[in-house]
């Protein structure tokens, strides 16, 4: 029990002195920038298009090829150039830009949640709110309309200033 404690301790230790170092999060993996505000972390963004950190951790393939690297890069085929890109880097410019449909996801819970707010009324129209009342109809309407001209409602510059009572009819 206090040898598996012991052994836990150290490790505990050692995170945090690697911590510090900001080594517990990256591995082995090498510092190759300065990085979003000083931090060694990698991201694939446009707008810091050079991470603080390779993508992956240094195997002896990838050790082999850096090597490699430091010479001439006409000795180079093809794939092990490829490899060293995305040993650096995780997606292309062309690959982290591309679009990825999210719209069509996000577009389709719009179209579900205006459907289930329009039922929603629907439903409280019908079944919970009371009927409108009879002056809401267009016949009590026209009669409400005929009973502010006889009564000569605003006649300097309201609905009765642009009707023609000696004609019976509204002014051109």
């Amino acid at each position: 029990m206090s040898y598996a404690l012991l052994n836990l301790c150290k490790r505990n230790i050692n995170c945090i002195t690697r911590a510090i170092h900001n080594k517990c999060r990256i591995g082995c993996r090498d510092v190759v920038g300065h990085g979003v505000n000083g931090s060694a972390t990698y991201r694939d963004d446009p707008l810091f298009p050079f991470p603080s950190v390779r993508f992956k951790e240094n195997t002896k393939d990838i050790s082999a090829l850096r090597e490699k690297e430091k010479g001439d890069w006409r000795q180079l085929c093809c794939e092990e150039k490829k490899s060293l890109y995305r040993a650096s880097f995780c997606q292309t410019f062309a690959e982290f830009q591309a679009p990825t449909g999210t719209w069509k996801f996000i577009a389709g819970w719009v179209v579900i949640a205006t459907s289930f707010a329009w039922w929603f009324v629907m439903y409280f129209h019908y079944y919970v709110y009371e009927p409108l009342p009879a002056s809401f109809s267009k016949l009590a309407q026209k009669a409400q309309l005929r009973r502010m001209l006889e009564l000569r409602v605003n006649p300097i510059d309201g609905i009765s200033s642009k009707w023609d009572y000696d004609n019976d009819k509204w002014k051109d």
